[in-house]
């Protein structure tokens, strides 16, 4: 690659299985970029180069033999550093996992291997998924690529930054509050969240057991998709994407438009009037209750967490950073009463995204509400106020994780500083590969990185 997804990965998995290339000189390319670049964006903490190569040179000689796999078989790619695969470390970016090594793999990293891809290594990202920047590790902050003076979204903010400085063509991350899609609108990627247990979360260090999305990252929706079905074991979907001109968009508004920097507000609404303009129906849809939506996030969230990180928290404080350990200690103070009753609204906001769902193929509306961060600001000022860049970068994505809907950020234009904007796409519950058929083709349209 010359430059950011200048060859998608299904390109270069044709070209693999055409043997016009080696799986072996992709991810000696891919290593170099890690070696030179890695200084600069930090988007890995563990690099399996020798393990790497020698998957590479098994592909080859399978692939030489008639042994194909599918799409991802050779292909080089990353899984966040929370997921195991066997003989890594597994660290979550913290202190606390210093020297905690894999005894096998995840069923994610399974599926993968068995998939014939090739791991390149294990990615950065916000200590144990806790945070929406990816600067609070203790493996120091992921820099953005579009410029490294800024946030590259989190939680998987190394898997999104490896992707865009090419070192890979795919990446595993975990999405709990919008951790795989905020990275990929940040950066300029696309990351895929799922249906809720679509992909197990066996073998991936829990941040928040009802929330918690296992999903791909990649440069573009195809490549997001052959990498879904390879988690899942499913065999490449032969479905042709469909005309514009027969779908039925529902635009989100209100509460999901009201907070926008107005660079990301000129950049969805350019992307709605292409869509109309080449034959898309577009309907308002609303959320009732999409105002609550924050407090539910956190009444649920933040319990679980805390519940899980309990004994270690305990025992060693001291381990975690900072900021981490403060909102696991808040998690503390939520009351039994108040965590059923945010259940109870989730209840309630998947039967309203349901709704809104009804009679349209997908719901539209921004990733997140401001391009990429400062690193090391708390709060940006946005509309006549300043914001909180947590609460702001979860503000359009938490609902998602919340209904446990299938929901997909793909890169829809440029703000004019460079940054990367992102459209959010939501689709119906365990309709995720219809979701990524109106991606690919709104893709098709607005264009890739």
């Amino acid at each position: 690659m010359s430059g950011p997804f200048a060859e998608t990965l299904l390109q270069l998995a044709g070209r693999i299985r055409a043997r016009e290339v080696t799986s072996t000189a992709v991810t000696e390319a891919c290593l170099d970029r890690i070696a030179r670049g890695n200084a600069r964006v930090n988007a890995f903490i563990t690099v399996s180069a020798e393990q790497a190569l020698a998957m590479a040179h098994d592909a080859d000689r399978e692939i030489a033999l008639g042994r194909y796999r599918g799409p991802l078989h050779g292909v080089p790619v990353s899984f966040k550093d929370l997921v195991d695969v066997a003989g890594m470390p597994t660290t979550a970016a913290s202190r606390l996992l210093a020297g905690r090594v894999a005894p096998s793999d995840a069923p994610v990293a399974a599926r993968l291997r068995a998939a014939g891809a090739v791991f390149l290594g294990k990615t950065n990202l916000h200590e144990f998924a806790f945070g929406t920047t990816s600067e609070d590790s203790a493996y120091g902050p992921v820099r953005n690529p579009v410029d490294p003076s800024r946030s590259a979204g989190g939680s998987s903010g190394g898997a999104a930054a490896a992707l865009v400085e090419g070192m890979g063509y795919a990446a595993i991350g975990t999405d709990t509050g919008g951790s795989i899609r905020i990275p990929a609108a940040a950066c300029g990627c696309v990351g895929l969240k799922p249906t809720f247990g679509e992909i197990a979360c066996d073998g991936v260090i829990p941040l928040s057991w009802s929330l918690d999305h296992v999903g791909p990252l990649a440069g573009s929706v195809g490549g997001a998709r052959a990498t879904y079905e390879a988690a899942l074991g499913l065999p490449p979907s032969q479905a042709a994407p469909p005309p514009l001109a027969s779908l039925r968009i529902g635009v989100l508004r209100g509460y999901f438009t009201e907070l926008l920097d107005e660079d990301v507000r000129t950049a969805f609404e350019a992307v709605l009037r292409r869509l109309e303009a080449a034959g898309a129906a577009l309907v308002e849809r609303a959320v009732p209750h999409a105002s609550d939506v924050a407090s539910i996030y956190l009444h649920v969230q933040l319990p679980e967490a805390s519940a899980y990180h309990a004994e270690a928290i305990e025992q060693h404080p001291d381990a975690y950073t900072k900021p981490v350990r403060l909102r696991l200690e808040m998690g503390r103070f939520v009351l039994a009463e108040d965590y059923v009753r945010a259940q109870r609204g989730a209840l309630l906001l998947r039967q309203e995204v349901s709704a809104a769902l009804d009679g349209c193929d997908a719901l539209a509306l921004p990733t997140l509400p401001i391009p990429a961060p400062p690193l090391g600001v708390d709060a940006v000022m946005i509309g006549h106020g300043s914001q909180p860049v947590r609460a702001l970068m979860l503000r359009l994505t938490q609902l998602f994780d919340i209904t446990r809907h299938p929901a997909i950020s793909l890169p829809c234009g440029r703000t004019p500083l460079g940054l990367p904007v992102g459209l959010q796409l939501a689709g119906r519950l365990d309709r995720t590969r219809e979701l990524l058929d109106v991606a690919e083709a709104i893709e098709a349209l607005i264009g890739t990185p």
